[in-house]
């Protein structure tokens, strides 16, 4: 925008705003990205007939861990310290976790309690990894007007909680180069997701790509708005020096740390979009990424 990286003169330039109305401009990119994943996770909601609660109803026979602590009524709090408000909190959480014994949190009768590890069986899947394998089932939530737009920002919630969580887990190294994929391998992902629901019906692929969507609008969203120079998330943050500041740091100068910013992520999508190729090449899939 005129005046958002140089002196301008135009009394309309971004420059000359006031600095609430600047921060409104930053921010408003991220706040639609966010506002369409919650548009399109509506779309996907409202076809499913009840909703899954986190709430045990029963255990199948012989089930593992219901002989180490865990009971019918049992509301999950938490699963290795990850908080669990969803179903789709849950499922990240079982998938993403190294170990088949997670400590579990629970809410019984109305008290938070903490069960320590609990055992679970597992499966391998072609790949060679394992899952934990689920051997209970949840109370169903009933579907209506209420429990519709309840889910579909609870869900979002969740997806924006999960971007978070792998976020971090890159910077902490539970997740490494190979779980992040550019704009090829989230054309691989698409492709690969929608193709997988086409083989059942055109419903369900299409589902699939809602659902792949409304992930990369949120993920655009919440990526953009992190304090890294030449994000609006880094331009946001010089706002706020700003505004404490009460006076603008020199345009001239704010350029040059964008600028920068901008050559260190240019080299990271190169450096991902790289490993996005030989992936491709290499006959990998992109939906493990």
């Amino acid at each position: 925008m005129e005046g958002e990286d140089e002196e301008s003169d135009n009394p309309r330039a971004f420059g000359k705003a006031k600095l609430w109305q600047r921060m409104i401009i930053i921010v408003a990119g991220a706040f639609n990205n966010i506002l369409l994943g919650l548009v399109l996770m509506c779309v996907l909601v409202v076809q499913e007939p009840v909703y899954a609660s986190t709430t045990i109803e029963s255990f199948h026979e012989n089930a593992k861990s219901s002989t180490q602590g865990l009971q019918v009524g049992d509301t999950l709090a938490s699963i290795d310290g990850y908080a669990i408000y969803t179903a789709r909190d849950f499922s990240f959480s079982l998938a993403t976790m190294k170990t088949d014994s997670p400590d579990i949190q629970v809410y019984r009768d109305g008290q938070l309690k903490d069960l320590g590890n609990i055992k679970f069986d597992t499966t391998t899947d072609s790949s060679g990894r394992k899952y934990i394998q689920l051997d209970f089932y949840v109370k169903p939530i009933e579907k209506n007007i209420g429990t519709v737009i309840t889910q579909t920002f609870q869900q979002t919630y969740s997806v924006v909680r999960m971007i978070w969580a792998s976020l971090i887990g890159l910077v902490t190294g539970q997740f490494s180069m190979n779980d992040i994929s550019g704009p090829i391998g989230a054309a691989g992902a698409i492709t690969e997701a929608t193709s997988m629901g086409l083989e059942t019906s055109f419903l369900n692929g299409l589902n699939n790509l809602i659902f792949m969507m409304m992930v990369i609008s949120v993920n655009l969203g919440i990526f953009n708005m992190l304090p890294i120079p030449a994000l609006d998330g880094g331009r946001f943050f010089f706002l706020l020096i700003e505004a404490v500041r009460r006076k603008p740091i020199p345009p001239k100068y704010e350029g040059i740390v964008h600028t920068v910013g901008f050559l260190i992520l240019i080299a990271f999508m190169i450096l991902v979009s790289f490993k996005d190729v030989m992936r491709l090449f290499s006959g990998e899939g992109f939906s493990g990424g």
